[in-house]
C-alpha cells in the first residue's frame, strides 16, 4: 500500500479517525518468516543476502509473519541514520555484507502486519492490525534490530513531530497519515505523506529551457575551496517565476566550473538533462525536504520560492561534505 503526497496534515474530518506515523528515510521492505526469512523490496527483489544481521535476528521471530516496514542503516561512526550507508548495504554481498554489519548495522522499522500465524490480515482495519503489531512486539519483547514505528492519534503531537523532530533528527523526514478503519489495499495510494520542508538558499548555475523561458534551475553551493558544487534542481517553474528568473539571467563565461559536466534528470536516473550554463551569480531561495545525501545534495526536486537579489553567491550556504572517515577502526 502506498501514500500520496499532500501539502498539509489531513485532519480527522478527512477520512474519520486518523493515525499519524513517523516517516523514516530508508527503503520500503516486506519481511516474511516461516522457513528461511525473506526480505523483499517494493519492486519485488529479494535482498536478504545483503542483510545477514537481520537474517540472524529473524530467528527470534515467530513463523507465518509478514511485516511491512522501512529498512534503515545506522552509521556507528557518525552516530546517526545514514541513507548512503543503507545504499552500501543493499549492494553488498558475502564477506563485504558481513563486514558492514559492524559499522552500518541495519534496522527494520515495522509499521504494519499483513499476516500472522499464516493468517492473512489485509481485510482487517488499520487499528486492528496496529494492535496486533504492538502485541507482537510486547509478547516477544522485540528489540533492535526490530523497531516499532512511532504512532499517535493526536493531531497536535503529529504537528510537533513535523515541526521539531523531523528537522533535527537525521533520517526522520516527515509523517504518514492513515485512516484507522481502512483495510490494507496493495498498490492503492490510500495513505497520505507529508515531508518536512525547510527554506534555504543556493546558487543558480544552469537552467533547462531557454533564457527567455527557463524551465528548471540547477543549483549549487561553494565548497571551502570556492568551487561551485551541484546540490540539486528545482521542479518546473511556474510562468510568473520563469519570467522573473529570465529577466535576471546572464550567459555563462568560458570559466564556468560546470563546463563539461552532465546532469541526470532525477536522483538515481541515467537520463541526462539538456542544460544551459548561466553566470553563477544569482541566488535562489528554495523550499526543500530533508532527504539529502552527503554535503546537502537533494535527492528530490526543490521548490523555487523567489530570487534573493539582496544576497551574493558568496553569501549562500556553503557545501558541507561529511567529515572524512578514519582509516582505522
Amino acid at each position: 500500500m502506498l501514500a500520496r503526497a499532500v501539502e498539509a496534515i489531513p485532519g480527522p474530518g478527512t477520512s474519520g479517525e486518523l493515525a499519524y506515523e513517523q516517516k523514516f528515510d530508508g527503503y520500503r521492505a516486506l519481511l516474511f518468516t516461516g522457513g528461511p526469512p525473506v526480505l523483499q523490496t517494493r519492486q519485488g527483489t529479494q535482498i536478504q543476502d545483503r542483510f545477514p544481521d537481520l537474517l540472524a535476528a529473524a530467528e527470534r521471530l515467530p513463523g507465518g509473519l509478514v511485516l511491512d516496514g522501512e529498512l534503515v542503516a545506522w552509521d556507528t561512526e557518525a552516530g546517526r541514520l545514514s541513507f548512503e550507508g543503507l545504499q552500501r548495504r543493499t549492494v553488498a554481498r558475502g564477506r563485504t555484507a558481513a563486514g558492514l554489519t559492524a559499522t552500518l548495522p541495519a534496522f527494520f522499522i515495522a509499521f504494519d502486519i499483513l499476516q500472522q500465524d499464516g493468517v492473512e490480515l489485509l481485510r482487517q482495519p488499520y487499528w486492528q492490525r496496529r494492535q496486533r503489531l504492538e502485541r507482537l512486539f510486547a509478547t516477544h519483547r522485540l528489540g533492535a534490530p526490530w523497531t516499532l514505528c512511532p504512532m499517535t492519534t493526536e493531531l497536535v503531537k503529529a504537528e510537533q513531530w513535523l515541526e521539531t523532530w523531523s528537522g533535527t533528527v537525521a533520517g526522520l523526514e516527515g509523517i504518514v497519515v492513515k485512516p484507522m478503519r481502512q483495510p490494507y489495499q496493495p498498490g492503492s495510494r490510500g495513505w497520505y505523506k507529508l515531508r518536512r520542508r525547510d527554506t534555504t538558499e543556493a546558487v543558480i548555475g544552469a537552467i533547462t529551457g531557454t533564457f527567455a523561458r527557463p524551465q528548471l534551475l540547477l543549483l549549487g553551493r561553494h565548497d571551502q575551496h570556492g568551487r561551485l558544487r551541484p546540490v540539486g534542481r528545482t521542479g518546473p517553474l511556474r510562468p510568473e517565476a520563469a519570467r522573473l528568473v529570465a529577466g535576471s539571467l546572464t550567459a555563462a563565461g568560458e570559466e564556468h566550473p560546470w563546463r563539461g559536466m552532465r546532469f541526470s534528470s532525477a536522483w538515481g536516473s541515467r537520463d541526462i538533462l539538456q542544460v544551459t550554463l548561466v553566470a553563477p551569480d544569482l541566488v535562489a531561495e528554495v523550499s526543500a525536504d530533508t532527504a539529502v545525501d552527503h554535503g546537502g545534495v537533494y535527492r528530490h526536486p526543490v521548490r523555487f520560492r523567489r530570487l534573493r537579489l539582496d544576497m551574493t553567491a558568496d553569501e549562500a550556504p556553503l557545501f558541507q561534505p561529511d567529515p572524512p572517515r578514519s582509516a582505522t577502526r
